[in-house]
């Protein structure tokens, strides 16, 4: 089967087709039949070489790990009616760039689940993260919320989320007033640029700030905690935390911020299973948006790649293997 590896850790140009062969399922597994393959930014991490370290992951890898399609085949211990079956299916932190691909079914709980029918069907990992991390930021109706890096998967459907469950006003970080506007749209109600400026009506501090960015500039963000704020980091496509970064935390004592990390591994398998058919329900009355920048034929992948790392992406691309 057709498949995109990465040959050279670092810039998209490291990626290429391969000819791999068709994998087999083994015990609790299915085998899918791709149809569309969401690009997301865990992708591009592995791709720069920003989690080889930490992580282990070899020259070789196809990446991506949230992909749609139908049953093709399953392995032991997974009843025979899930062939034909059209799915939404979690692959891991790999192999879902590729015309066939391998997920664990773990029952009604699992990464596998029937697709809803959709005309978008991209991002059902990224709504549940989304809506994991505001509640590890313990949200509540009435807060006041930021969403750094808003223009992506995750931090659109933050927006959405916070907006449809309360928020007094959801403030974002973007790159552009274009995109700003887009976001108005979803539900933000202040439009800053990527250093938190660019609207003297937005309050100086606020309650929960999702942050899907990372990177150097968290310090300033933490000084943006209102009295009790609290402030989760869900992403770092911008690079590590600076470790120092405890500091802000520390020198503002009295105002009882908090600031904590969120990765959707800590969260039960069931747990996950009843946000993503409510998240699905909630997509089918329209009331949340699989929002898809671009669609991209799988060799392309490279293009995906370079569009993200130059900021041009709105929501995400959905790659589509088609058949040769």
């Amino acid at each position: 089967m057709r498949a995109v590896a990465i040959h050279r850790f670092g810039d998209p140009s490291g990626m290429a087709m391969v000819e791999v062969p068709s994998p087999v399922p083994g015990a609790g597994q299915v085998v899918v039949d791709v149809e569309a393959i969401g690009v997301g930014g865990v992708d591009a991490m592995i791709r720069r070489g920003t989690l080889s370290a930490a992580y282990g992951f070899p020259v070789g890898i196809i990446p991506g790990s949230e992909v749609a399609g139908s049953v093709t085949a399953v392995g032991v211990g997974v009843d025979e009616s899930w062939i034909g079956r059209r799915v939404w299916a979690f692959t891991g932190v790999g192999g879902g760039y590729a015309e066939h691909a391998v997920a664990v079914t773990l029952g009604s709980a699992g990464p596998v689940a029937r697709r809803p029918r959709t005309r978008r069907r991209e991002g059902r990992r990224r709504r549940r993260l989304a809506h994991f991390a505001l509640q590890h930021a313990h949200f509540m109706a009435g807060d006041s919320v930021l969403v750094r890096g808003a223009a992506g998967s995750i931090g659109i459907a933050a927006v959405e989320l916070a907006a449809g469950a309360g928020a007094r006003l959801v403030a974002v970080t973007t790159s552009s007033p274009e995109r700003g506007e887009r976001l108005r749209e979803l539900g933000a109600t202040h439009v800053l640029d990527r250093s938190g400026h660019g609207d003297s009506s937005a309050p100086a501090t606020v309650d929960v700030i999702v942050d899907v960015i990372g990177g150097p500039e968290v310090p300033a963000f933490i000084d943006r905690l209102a009295p009790n704020g609290r402030m989760v980091v869900a992403g770092m496509v911008a690079g590590p935390v600076p470790v120092d970064f405890g500091e802000r935390l520390l020198n503002s004592f009295q105002m009882s911020r908090s600031f904590g990390t969120f990765s959707l591994d800590t969260v039960a398998d069931d747990a996950k299973a009843r946000v993503r058919a409510a998240q699905f329900a909630a997509a089918i009355r329209g009331e949340l948006h699989a929002v898809v920048h671009d669609t991209l034929p799988l060799e392309q992948a490279a293009e995906a790649h370079r569009q993200m790392d130059e900021g041009r992406v709105f929501g995400r691309i959905v790659l589509t293997p088609g058949r040769a």
